[in-house]
């Protein structure tokens, strides 16, 4: 039994790795103002697959800890808790949207809807509207682009999912932690 509690502890550290490599340094970052304005690159990824393969527990406490360590080792501009917030959601949604399915292997279009439905609520409305109430971004500017960046990223992270779900020895837990 230990065994498996220190594997789950193991895949969330290598989670957060991948998030905190995929977000800070494999990212293409656009500041603007001493703000981050866009940022472009797979970061969201570990986060969302840690959610699927692992449950919504783990997919928060991925995408929470991967911002806040992130941030300590790269930060630009101040820290708002807000994108902590986001970062954890994007970690609890996917999980909590597949449970609606109880299938033990989702389909892709199941990953697709429940991917599009996190990224629709934290990278499109959720991150926008932080941003234009804490720092002015009007949201003419960065709504278009997440959508842009949203269009590439859902499919992308779907058959990423879909494939790694297959290949890799993970049971999707949609459990119950």
């Amino acid at each position: 039994m230990n065994y498996f509690k220190s594997r789950k502890i193991t895949y969330i550290a290598m989670f957060i790795v991948l998030n905190i490599v995929l977000t800070r340094i494999g990212s293409i970052r656009i500041g603007f103002g001493g703000v981050e304005f866009g940022r472009f690159g797979f970061g969201g990824f570990p986060t969302i697959f840690a959610s699927i393969a692992m449950g919504p527990v783990a997919g928060g406490i991925v995408g929470a800890v991967g911002d806040l360590i992130g941030y300590w080792i790269n930060p630009m501009g101040a820290y708002m808790p807000h994108f902590t917030l986001t970062a954890a959601l994007d970690g609890i949604i996917p999980a909590l949207v597949l449970r609606i399915f109880k299938t033990k292997q989702p389909a892709f279009w199941q990953l697709f809807l429940a991917i599009a439905t996190t990224q629709i609520i934290t990278s499109i409305i959720l991150v926008p509207y932080f941003l234009y109430k804490l720092f002015g971004v009007p949201l003419v500017y960065k709504i278009p682009s997440a959508i842009i960046g949203q269009a590439f990223h859902i499919p992308i992270y779907t058959a990423f999912a879909r494939i790694l779900l297959k290949r890799v020895n993970f049971n999707p837990v949609l459990s119950k932690n």
